[in-house]
């Protein structure tokens, strides 16, 4: 089936930022209305993460020095740029911010003289001394009030105990578009470390890189690292609609649609209610949600009394919409994508095998099957290997069947009336 239990779309809650109150407010209505989520944290935020926020190269002296007679170009941008947010001064990281957002947009000049402004201003002694990052961190996090709390790892741990996702958000939120090879990979292997060494490896299956960034060359660093990532899913059979398009969902042909769409502040509930509704009018849309702040803590926050009832409003089409974390769509569409299914029909039983060709280590979602039975069988068993189920008996234009989920490259599947031994 296109999708488990047979729905007709799939819905994924995802945040960004891991401020506080996702978890103390939006998390509840969650678990209360049995709808999992994604969260991309940044572990840099994370009291306890054994790496901080740091430049990896050479000392940031030799690079102011060298910018008063090397003006910055394309071959010292990407060093100079990651440089620029740990020379010890308050405010520098907005030159980093400016850099990275003109190279996002593909203006490289743009890009390059922002950082030459950057370090003449350092050069010229116009930024006070700053030894912390807490500055950059709560700007980051669009936070003013720097007493708010913080996620901790043992409070992940509980969340993740609830069967929600998490995923790495980098260690404190940069432009990766602009930054060296060395802090690419710092930013990535090592917010990476620290999710795996406190979650464990179930939680370094999907990322996000900041600002929705899908520059390919922070692509190709990151698809090193991490199966999945909701910034970029480049497949043949899969349309990618990201959060500023505006075309039609339902208007793609293809096996598959991510359609992501980001709840702002001012959203009107009945365009965020609508987003859903259109996901049902097709059987091939994936409804990425991406999230913010909540309840007045982080970038556009939602209110509690919104979330209730835009929660509420999908929870009662769950007959129909399938809410599941980013990484077990992503498992399911692509075992589904590259699965064969043998069905062999034999007396009173039907042997079926179903296998893929991906890693089983990283894809073992089950997948849901739609067999066709013998008019007379009404009412079935389904086992594989220890595990035995009764699939309810039902019927369409084509005949009699049962729908059931199966682990891909395991155990012969056989299904039989209950009657028979």
């Amino acid at each position: 089936m296109k999708w488990k239990d047979g729905k007709r779309a799939a819905a994924s809650l995802t945040y960004d930022d891991s401020t506080i109150n996702q978890f103390r407010v939006a998390l509840p209505i969650m678990n209360q209305l049995n709808l999992p989520g994604t969260f991309y944290v940044i572990t840099g935020a994370i009291p306890g993460s054994q790496y901080e926020p740091t430049f990896v190269g050479r000392p940031v002296d030799e690079i102011i020095a060298e910018t008063a007679d090397i003006p910055t170009n394309k071959e010292n941008l990407f060093e100079r740029a990651s440089a620029i947010r740990f020379l010890g001064l308050d405010g520098t990281y907005q030159y980093h911010n400016r850099a990275g957002q003109a190279m996002e947009s593909g203006n490289l000049e743009e890009a390059i003289s922002a950082i030459d402004e950057g370090y003449q201003r350092v050069r010229n002694g116009e930024f006070v001394p700053d030894t912390t990052y807490d500055e950059e961190l709560y700007d980051v996090l669009a936070i003013e009030d720097m007493n708010v709390d913080l996620i901790t790892w043992d409070e992940l741990q509980e969340v993740a105990n609830q069967g929600h996702e998490i995923g790495s958000h980098t260690i404190l939120h940069p432009y990766l578009a602009v930054l060296d090879s060395a802090n690419i990979h710092h930013e990535l292997v090592k917010s990476r470390e620290d999710i795996l060494n406190h979650l464990g490896p179930e939680h370094t299956f999907s990322a996000e890189g900041p600002f929705g960034t899908e520059n390919e060359r922070v692509m190709e660093y990151a698809y090193e690292l991490y199966p999945a990532l909701r910034n970029r899913m480049p497949h043949s059979w899969l349309d990618e609609l990201n959060r500023s398009s505006d075309e039609d969902p339902t208007q793609s042909q293809n096996e598959y649609v991510q359609w992501q769409r980001g709840t702002l502040s001012d959203t009107p509930m009945e365009t965020m209610k609508s987003w859903v509704d259109t996901s049902l009018e097709k059987d091939n849309i994936w409804l990425v949600l991406v999230i913010h702040g909540v309840e007045g803590i982080g970038w556009e926050p939602l209110t509690e009394s919104e979330l209730t009832e835009y929660f509420g409003y999908m929870a009662d089409k769950t007959d129909d919409l399938w809410v599941a974390t980013f990484k077990d769509v992503t498992q399911y569409i692509r075992e589904r994508m590259n699965a064969d299914v043998e069905t062999n029909y034999d007396n009173d039983r039907i042997s079926v095998n179903l296998t893929h060709s991906l890693d089983p280590h990283l894809y073992n979602h089950p997948l849901t099957l739609k067999t066709y039975i013998p008019t007379e069988w009404s009412s079935i068993s389904v086992r594989q290997g220890d595990a035995m189920n009764e699939a309810e008996v039902m019927k369409d234009d084509t005949g009699t069947y049962v729908l059931y989920d199966a682990v891909p490259n395991a155990e012969t599947i056989e299904l039989s009336p209950e009657n028979v031994d």
